[in-house]
């Protein structure tokens, strides 16, 4: 399994009148966790679209509302990837407070597809050779 972990602050734009986060901005926020979770292996979605012709499209996700996270807190979320991709890529992530209680948990499941013919792939081996050091022992 590997792990990690990035802080973003709850701008003042995305809450709602009740300074609570807006329940669409999850999303981004898994985004950003599984963009720095690629990035600490040593790529980048960058990378994957223009030197390999990855795309990886979101194929599903599922989120859960625990509580709500308030305007100027500095949630700190934490993204897993519990198997090696095959097919597919999915994330989990959870979100917590300055109080370290559990905001919002989910995952994002992504396909791999080849830019150029735009048909679906398994997992590039480059993708799993840099990520089979953190599964060894599992």
């Amino acid at each position: 399994m590997i792990e990690h972990e990035v802080h973003i602050r709850v701008r003042y734009s995305e809450t709602d009148q009740m300074g609570y986060c807006y329940y669409g901005n999850y999303a981004q926020y898994y985004e950003v966790g599984r963009a720095e979770l690629i990035r600490s292996i040593g790529l980048s979605y960058k990378d994957l679209e223009k030197i390999h012709g990855i795309l990886m499209p979101v194929m599903s996700m599922k989120t859960r509302f625990v509580r709500p996270a308030l305007y100027d807190e500095n949630l700190r979320m934490v993204t897993q990837l519990k198997e090696l991709p095959q097919k597919t890529m999915t994330f989990h992530s959870n979100i917590y407070n300055e109080k370290n209680k559990l905001v919002n948990g989910g995952y994002v499941r992504l396909g791999f597809i080849n830019a150029e013919k735009s048909k679906s792939l398994s997992a590039p081996q480059f993708l799993i050779e840099k990520l089979s050091p953190y599964f060894e022992n599992t």
